[in-house]
């Protein structure tokens, strides 16, 4: 670990937190990738933050994500539990029965297609059995995809896609996988589908002190760990989990940071009767619970709604995207997610978790919003304050936690970054004697561009703002939600026009709005209208009506934390 490293343990819980965080490790893996690309600004994110270093017991070092994952049985697909990268017979346990074994093998999953062609590309599995990963790049990140022949480019399918694991090209630590083997991720039997049944995964002795095996593992090799991030499914069970695994991190670590990110996946329909209750009641316990363990909450979807009332998903006006896709939907979500968490990840004075938490949660607002701008536009010719002041004075993000539009909300506190932006564009180049057309071409710097334009923006509101060189990743296996063309004449990357985009500039943002207020009390009277006889399966598994009643009570005091003003004041 190299000294300094403010590290962060990550959580992913659930089948759709597993396809946000595939796309998230593969964008960290691109950028460890380019780390030694010439044009490729270094030294602005700290990769271990993130991931460890570690050695194979045949001496090979590798550098993997400090990572704890949980899924049902089924949902690996071809990748095994103890991942890919420490193959060795060694590993295996030592079996003390002498007398007659029977062995029972399961069918073999078929390797994704893509997957086949990135392990060819990365390494082979020797004679010995031992996995022989090729040289890697000053001791990290992914090797080189260089081949003997002329490389094809590694692209999945969205047809080949079943599982995230379809498309993980990241290897992981032996420790880094959970498996859930008391529930099922395909049939419509033994599924995880209630928060009393993810609550009570983690009360069981077996899942508790696995995961708690694993938490000290990686926290025990820390020099400083600032705290943890959780990527958790809010819809389903998953969300009695991370509400547990939030509560054990609490009371085992505290002072550390705990930000969680609550995950669903959009759209839905009315005729899903059963499926949708059990949404709204899962997003309902989740996020109460989760806000009582955690320093931050913050709902991920690009669903327009958190209630049962359905919304078109939102829109972004240079991504074409197909909404039903869970490898679209994540993709989107892992770009904002890689992009907001950026002030805790910067290796040049960094926000700590607990501090980024502390400036938006002041008052008991612990739940915020994000919003983010994909790809941030940005025309041949122009400069940041020409494309800041295209946006006039809306909000100009597109919201990303289901609490409907910005426009006309007030915001308390906010946290913005905008990245891959040329320095040569920060600021404007007018010529001397050209009056400034606004207050923005007239910054000198391109940080003080920003800070100006989200003062305009929210006058007087608490903001913290970031500017990077350094893009988002967008190569293969990301889907291809965008031409090399975004708005009329925008190129992105400097690629030529039918190029692949491989990086893109991205605006995001995390703020305590008052758009929480209208979204908590709506997902309350949606509660209250519910004849809960009618459910009784999910109050079987560990619910009580008492629970319930405590539930609307925790709701109602959560939204009038942003009752201050449902409006702009002038």
């Amino acid at each position: 670990m190299a000294g300094g490293a403010r590290e962060v343990l990550t959580l992913q819980l659930g089948h759709f937190a597993g396809f946000v965080g595939a796309h998230w490790w593969n964008q960290q893996d691109a950028a460890l990738g380019q780390a030694t690309d010439s044009k490729e600004p270094l030294g602005e994110l700290c990769p271990d933050v993130l991931y460890r270093t570690g050695r194979t017991l045949h001496g090979q070092e590798t550098y993997t994500p400090r990572l704890i994952l949980m899924d049902l049985k089924g949902s690996l697909s071809s990748l095994k539990e103890e991942g890919g990268l420490y193959r060795d017979k060694q590993l295996d346990a030592a079996i003390a029965w002498q007398g007659k074994l029977t062995t029972h093998k399961e069918e073999l999953y078929p390797k994704n297609p893509y997957l086949q062609d990135f392990l060819s590309a990365e390494g082979v599995l020797s004679s010995d059995g031992v996995w022989r990963v090729k040289s890697i790049p000053n001791g990290k990140g992914s090797p080189p995809l260089t081949t003997a022949t002329t490389p094809k480019p590694l692209i999945p399918t969205e047809a080949s896609i079943r599982v995230w694991s379809d498309f993980l090209r990241v290897h992981l630590h032996p420790r880094s996988i959970c498996m859930i083997q008391k529930y099922n991720h395909d049939g419509e039997a033994g599924r995880l589908e209630a928060f009393g049944q993810g609550e009570s995964v983690l009360k069981e002795p077996k899942y508790q002190e696995e995961l708690e095996d694993r938490l000290h593992f990686y926290v025990e090799e820390c020099d400083y760990l600032q705290g943890f991030q959780i990527l958790c499914d809010l819809h389903d069970g998953f969300s009695g989990v991370g509400a547990k695994a939030a509560e054990l991190l609490q009371d085992e670590y505290s002072g550390r940071g705990i930000i969680t990110w609550g995950l669903l996946p959009g759209p839905y329909h009315r005729g899903e009767a059963q499926r949708n209750i059990y949404r709204l009641l899962n997003t309902a316990f989740g996020l109460v619970h989760l806000t009582a363990h955690s320093s931050l909450v913050c709902p991920l979807s690009l669903g327009g709604s958190l209630g049962l009332r359905p919304e078109p998903p939102v829109n972004f006006p240079y991504l074409h995207y197909d909404a039903t896709l869970p490898f679209h939907c994540s993709a989107i979500l892992a770009t904002a997610l890689d992009t907001v968490t950026v002030p805790y990840r910067l290796c040049s004075s960094p926000v700590s978790m607990v501090h980024l938490a502390d400036m938006l949660s002041f008052c008991g607002k612990k739940v915020v919003t994000a919003g983010a701008i994909i790809p941030f536009p940005l025309a041949p010719g122009q400069s940041l304050p020409d494309s800041l002041m295209q946006f006039g004075g809306a909000t100009p993000w597109t919201p990303l936690s289901a609490c409907g539009e910005p426009s006309g909300t007030r915001c308390f506190a906010q946290s913005v970054v905008l990245r891959g932006i040329d320095r040569a564009c920060h600021t404007s180049q007018l010529t001397p004697g050209t009056p400034p057309p606004s207050a923005l071409h007239a910054c000198t710097t391109g940080e003080e561009v920003l800070a100006q334009y989200l003062q305009q923006q929210q006058p007087g509101v608490m903001s913290s703002s970031r500017l990077l060189l350094t893009p988002c990743r967008v190569a293969p296996p990301y889907p291809h939600l965008f031409s090399s063309c975004g708005p009329p004449g925008m190129v992105l990357d400097g690629f030529p026009k039918g190029a692949a985009v491989e990086s893109i500039p991205v605006f995001g943002a995390l703020c305590s709005s008052s758009s929480l207020h209208q979204t908590l009390e709506a997902l309350a009277r949606d509660l209250t209208k519910l004849d809960l006889r009618r459910w009784a399966s999910f109050m079987d598994a560990g619910v009580e009506h008492d629970d319930i009643a405590e539930l609307l009570q925790e709701l109602q005091s959560l939204a009038q934390c942003y009752q201050d003003g449902d409006s702009l004041v002038d």
